[in-house]
């Protein structure tokens, strides 16, 4: 059984699959940090730094206002966080563009590369094979 776990561990799309998920979690901090310490930033300016995170309902109270939604669920209240869920939605549209112009921009420079390898490069013209070498001995031998 030992060597079935190390035959399946062997395996190439294993191991692919492994780094694949560890390259991922990197690249996913990465375009985290790229959405909220870059772009979010940018996106305040010109928004106001309008955030939506804090907007909510009570759902069913007893008409007590809370201060803020931490409030709000600190007391128990049954809240309808649609602001939460608002902001997530920006965020992921914002990250999937991000990704996006990412993914754009390394398939345009693998492309660029692949052309660069389909053009042939000039060739210096070919010199005599071997076998005009061997008959023009042949034929100098004769005279």
């Amino acid at each position: 059984m030992l060597n079935e776990f190390k035959a399946f561990i062997a395996r190439g799309n294993v191991m692919d699959m492994a780094v694949g998920i560890i390259i991922g979690a990197a690249f996913t901090a990465i375009v985290k940090s790229m959405v909220d310490d870059l772009i979010n930033p940018v996106i305040g300016l010109f928004t106001g730094g309008v955030d939506f995170t804090n907007n909510y309902a009570v759902l069913g109270g007893d008409g007590t206002a809370y201060s803020s939604l931490e409030a709000a669920r600190e007391a128990g209240a049954s809240v309808f966080a649609y602001g939460s869920f608002l902001m997530a939605v920006i965020n992921f549209l914002i990250i999937a563009w991000v990704v996006f112009l990412l993914v754009k921009s390394v398939n345009r420079a693998r492309d660029a590369m692949e052309r660069k390898k389909d053009t042939p490069a000039e060739q210096a013209p070919a010199g005599p094979t071997e076998l005009d070498v061997l008959l023009e001995i042949r034929d100098s031998l004769k005279k």
